[in-house]
């Protein structure tokens, strides 16, 4: 894993050859050396490239294939660093100002999964304002990783459903609901090419599921 790691550097610092030091693709560059121990510095790099589609000047095409070909990170890593940055600028910016951050030593950042996963418990309508805040002091206090944040909010999710029982009983409504709209429609459609049933009642079928699903809105 060192030996791929040193590799992966050592292209970086190729592609950095020749480069403008004070330009944001060098930028980039030199924060992705360091991706592991300041995944914020390199978000924020790459918030800017594609915010303001930098990555056409230097002959890409599409972000995805600028930040696999030029950094080596994947599509899906990229979104995610994006969407985690954002998240703390929109909705943590003190987390953001240097004096904060000049106080945490590499080690005790928490990492681009946690914060996302911090970004999803947010969106979520039945975590109240304690919640989000005992979940956050655990991210950025504790260093909680990704998956304990996640677990945390299933158990917390799970308590607010068994203190209301309305809450859950609408879910599993929904869930038999989905269920049985995707067998109907199979079911129909099976019928449709093998032209097993007249007409008549494939439309019938039809109009049942239009009513089902209107019962999901």
């Amino acid at each position: 894993m060192s030996e791929i790691k040193t590799k992966a550097i050592d292209n970086l610092e190729t592609k950095m050859e020749g480069m403008d030091p004070d330009s944001v693709r060098y930028l980039v560059l030199q924060n992705a050396k360091s991706f592991k121990e300041s995944w914020i510095g390199l978000g924020q790099a790459l918030y800017t490239v594609w915010k303001d589609k930098l990555y056409k000047n230097w002959g890409y095409s599409e972000f995805d294939l600028y930040t696999i070909k030029e950094i080596g990170i994947r599509k899906q890593t990229a979104l995610k660093l994006l969407r985690s940055y954002y998240f703390l600028e929109k909705e943590e910016p003190g987390y953001l100002r240097n004096e904060y951050r000049e106080k945490k030593n590499a080690a005790s950042v928490p990492s681009f999964e946690a914060v996302d996963a911090l970004r999803m418990a947010k969106k979520k309508k039945m975590i109240d304002s304690d919640d989000y805040a005992d979940i956050k002091r655990k991210v950025f206090e504790e260093g909680r990783g990704a998956q304990d944040v996640r677990k945390n909010l299933t158990q917390l999710i799970r308590q607010r459903e068994e203190l209301d029982p309305d809450t859950t009983r609408r879910k599993r409504r929904q869930a038999v609901l989905k269920r049985f709209i995707s067998t109907l429609k199979s079911i129909r459609d099976e019928a449709r090419a093998s032209k097993m049933l007249p007409v008549q009642v494939l439309n019938d079928a039809s109009k049942l599921i239009s009513k089902l699903e209107a019962e999901m809105e």
